[in-house]
Formats: C-alpha cells, structure tokens, sequence
C-alpha cells in the first residue's frame, strides 16, 4: 500500500468516525441544552465537509500531474489547509461570540447528567482520533492527516473543557455558589474559543505561505550553503537559485554561471555534476521538483 493509499484509508476512516462524533454531539447538546457540546457538533460536521476534500485531494496526488496540470495538484494541499484553518478559525470565533451573548444575558441553565455523559463520551473519542491521526501525518509526512489531528486535537479538548463545567455545577449547584451555575456553560465556551483559536490561525497562516510560494528559509539557507561550497570547489563564477514548498514537494531551482571558454565534458559529466548537488541537497525524486543548469551568459541565470 502506498503512502497516499495509506493517507486516504486513515482519512476515510476518521471521517467514519467523525460523522458519529457529530451525531453525537449534536443529539448529547439538545438534551442536554448545552451549547458548548452542540459546538462540538457543529465543529465536527464542519471537519466532515474538510476530510472529504481532503481524501479528493490525496485522490489528485496519486495521480502527481495532468496535461491541464503539468506541475501536478501539490497546490491543493496547502490551498485545502488554508481553507480549513480559515473555517476552523471561524468556528471558534462563533463560539466565543456565543459565549459572549450567554454570559451578558444571564446565561442558561443545562442539564448537568445527560451533559456529562455525552461530554465524557465525546472527550474520548476525540483524544483518542487526535492521537490516531497524529501518528499517522508524522509518520506519512502528510499535511492534510496533520490538519485532521488538529481538527480532533480542538474538538477533544473542547469536549475535555465541557466535561470539567458540568463537574464543577454538580459540585456547585447545591451550595452557596450555585447561582453561578448557569454561567458555566457560556464561560467554558468563551475559554474553548480563545485557546483553541491560535491552532487554526497558525495552520493556515502557514498553509497561505506555501500557496503564494514564499520561500521557506531553512530550504533557501540550505540550497545557499551547498552551492557556495560547490562553485568554489569547481571554480565557477557563481549561482542563481529560487525555491519554494508547496503541500508536501519542495520545488529548487538552480542556475551555474560559468566562464564563457568552460570545459564541462560530456553530457554524462553534466549529469554527475547534477547528481552531486542533488545528493548534497538530500533530495527525494517523490518529494521534490529539482531543476539545474549551467550556463556562461548571466541573462540566464
């Protein structure tokens, strides 16, 4: 099985998994009149629709370019991350704003049993994906399985937060304090929003770099530091070289400037002195977009 087959499997999966979670919270947050576990809900039937372009998306990859797409779909990768990360940003930002209505109207009353059982329900199934899908996208190197483990990752610890509100109203609902109770909800919620808001904000602020093809820097300081070491061992002039990530391939590409009276050999020559920079560079055929050539007129490089 190949790692893109791998990738959709684990995707086809989680989203198995998630349409139950939102099934979950959805029917768990009307029983028991909690918003923070309809969010959870929400959340996931949200992360359904991302999973699916997802797995679209990894469908692309296998095939790795078209004659309309002669560079291949690596784009899409980091265009659905952004899109995810911006949606997920979003969410979070609804649920603060809720939150924020139910603490300044009062807020509202929950039944504290059936919330905590779906809560707690929730929570494990949540944790337990984040850390599933987590291993696979380190393993895989795959953003879009590290985009779904952060999508769970937030949904568990939402679930995690919800779990410790409805512990603290059956400790506090029967004493002097109890008139707190029904802020636990909306408050919960509020912190949920605000801690969970830099994870998709950083995600797809990353993801964004990579569609504009901002070079990355440690890629532009490695490809810098290998060819000054190689054109002042093979006395050349100099070296232009442009870079870029995009999803998962790396795209580098170098331009040797050399005298205009350079011997370079043969072809087969040409080649080694090709391979060798690539070896230097550690590049993986599957992972990157590796183009060099040598050239004596500057207007080239």
């Amino acid at each position: 099985m190949t790692g893109t087959q791998q990738e959709q499997r684990a995707l086809k999966i989680s989203l198995g998994m998630t349409v139950l979670v939102a099934a979950i919270g959805l029917s768990g947050g009307m029983l028991a009149h909690s918003p923070a576990i309809l969010f959870d809900g929400i959340y996931c039937l949200v992360d359904v629709a991302l999973t699916v372009a997802a797995l679209q998306v990894l469908k692309l990859l296998g095939n790795e370019q078209s004659p309309r797409f002669q560079y291949g779909f690596w784009h899409l990768e980091p265009l659905v991350e952004a899109i995810g990360g911006a949606i997920l940003t979003l969410a979070c930002v609804y649920a603060l704003s809720n939150a924020i209505i139910g603490l300044t109207t009062g807020g509202h009353v929950t039944r504290v049993g059936y919330g905590l059982v779906w809560a707690s329900v929730l929570s494990v199934v949540d944790l337990a994906m984040a850390v599933w899908m987590g291993r696979h996208a380190k393993r895989l190197h795959s953003g879009l399985l590290a985009l779904d483990a952060r999508a769970w990752l937030l949904a568990g610890l939402v679930s995690m937060a919800v779990v410790v509100s409805f512990i603290l109203a059956v400790a506090l609902r029967n004493g002097p304090h109890a008139h707190w109770v029904p802020y636990l909800d909306p408050l919960v919620l509020a912190l949920i929003g605000l801690a969970s808001l830099p994870l998709p904000l950083l995600a797809a602020w990353r993801a964004t770099r990579e569609v504009l093809q901002v070079a990355p820097d440690d890629l532009d300081e490695q490809v810098q530091a290998t060819m000054q070491q190689f054109v002042a061992e093979h006395g050349f002039r100099g070296f232009t070289s442009r870079v870029a990530k995009i999803g998962r391939m790396k795209f580098i590409e170098i331009h040797v400037l050399t005298g205009p009276d350079a011997l370079l050999g043969s072809i087969s020559d040409v080649d080694r002195l090709r391979n060798d920079i690539a070896t230097r560079l550690g590049t993986r055929p599957d992972r990157s977009w590796l183009t060099i050539d040598f050239t004596a007129d500057p207007d080239w490089t």
